[in-house]
């Protein structure tokens, strides 16, 4: 029961065409777990995404945005197959990891610590989406402030 018919939807909305295709991914996403990764949310508007990556170099990483998709991508060298293991249980393959950024969501910053990846989120709501205070004038305030306006 993961599958929802959106059409409907469709016919009755205009511009909503990225939430939908956003809520029709959502179903779709995958659920494997390499690599494991945390996201925090560091304070209102900086977040940072965690994936443990050992065993990569910051030359076998890749971090690009795309339309509100950050996507991160591990190339694994071709040195272990000339190696003989005896046991090996760390994963080390190659992957990709995508996730979804909500508007104003930019890219702070990535680094690389202790086999950990961190990848530094600010959210930028522009002057004109924040929330103002109007002022409530008394009567006969707003003809003074366009006399004003208009003298000056």
């Amino acid at each position: 029961m993961r599958n929802f018919d959106l059409t409907p939807l469709y016919r009755s909305t205009v511009g909503f065409d990225r939430v939908f295709d956003l809520l029709d991914t959502v179903g779709k996403a995958e659920t494997g777990g390499y690599p494991p990764y945390n996201i925090e949310r560091l304070d209102e508007n900086d977040y940072r995404i965690t994936l443990a990556v050992a065993g990569f170099g910051e030359s076998d990483l890749d971090i690009e945005v795309r339309e509100n998709t950050l996507t991160v991508k591990g190339i694994r060298g071709e040195g272990d197959e000339a190696r003989s293991f005896l046991h090996h249980g760390i994963a080390g393959r190659s992957f990709e990891r995508q996730f979804q950024l909500a508007e104003h969501v930019q890219i702070d910053g990535a680094s690389l610590v202790n086999g950990l990846l961190n990848i530094d989120l600010k959210r930028e709501i522009p002057e004109a989406m924040k929330p103002r205070k109007i002022a409530i004038n008394g009567e006969g305030a707003s003809n003074i402030k366009i006399l004003n306006e208009d003298a000056a």
